[in-house]
């Protein structure tokens, strides 16, 4: 069956396409809700809430650009909308603040995906949120600060300081692992 048969039979309520649907992306959609949770039991409660929300409104999609991209970005605002009701503090920080620090490329190539996931999720829910929205889904600091309700200074400080953390947890596993 094609993708387009699947998603033709998700308009209708057909059960088997959505069952193959969800096999078909759940995966990758479980990876972008473990960015964004705190955890494997949040992320699976951010994917199912995706899955319903997108089986809601997989009749909207318009076969316009990838169906993968649709559905990701369902996804992702969907984890945003959930971890918004968590109230999420953001902390201010003036533009004089805002130096970049590098990490030595060697300790990043040391370590593993899901090392590196694992780190991800360990940061405060602000730096978290902000990180993967520049860093893995591509969004710009206004597009940031329009979807959080912050300040562009606030989403790049958010930004900065989760680059600097996950930098000083990195240089700690490269210190650990050798």
């Amino acid at each position: 069956m094609t993708e387009a048969e699947i998603i033709k039979g998700c308009v209708k309520k057909n059960v088997r396409c959505q069952r193959l649907l969800f096999d078909a992306h759940a995966g990758r959609l479980m990876t972008v809700c473990l960015r964004y949770a705190c955890d494997t039991p949040e992320a699976e409660d951010m994917l199912q809430e995706s899955f319903i929300r997108i089986f809601d409104a997989v009749d909207q999609y318009r076969f316009e650009g990838p169906f993968e991209g649709w559905l990701k970005k369902i996804t992702v605002n969907v984890c945003l909308k959930i971890l918004q009701k968590k109230r999420i503090k953001f902390t201010e920080t003036s533009s004089l603040e805002l130096v970049a620090t590098t990490a030595e490329p060697q300790a990043v190539s040391s370590l593993s995906e899901s090392e590196l996931i694992k780190m991800i999720s360990a940061l405060p829910d602000g730096y978290r949120i902000v990180f993967n929205m520049y860093v893995m889904e591509g969004y710009s600091h206004d597009e940031i600060a329009s979807m959080l309700n912050i300040e562009t200074v606030t989403s790049r400080s958010q930004l900065l300081k989760a680059r600097r953390l996950l930098q000083k947890q990195i240089l700690l596993h490269q210190k650990i692992a050798i």
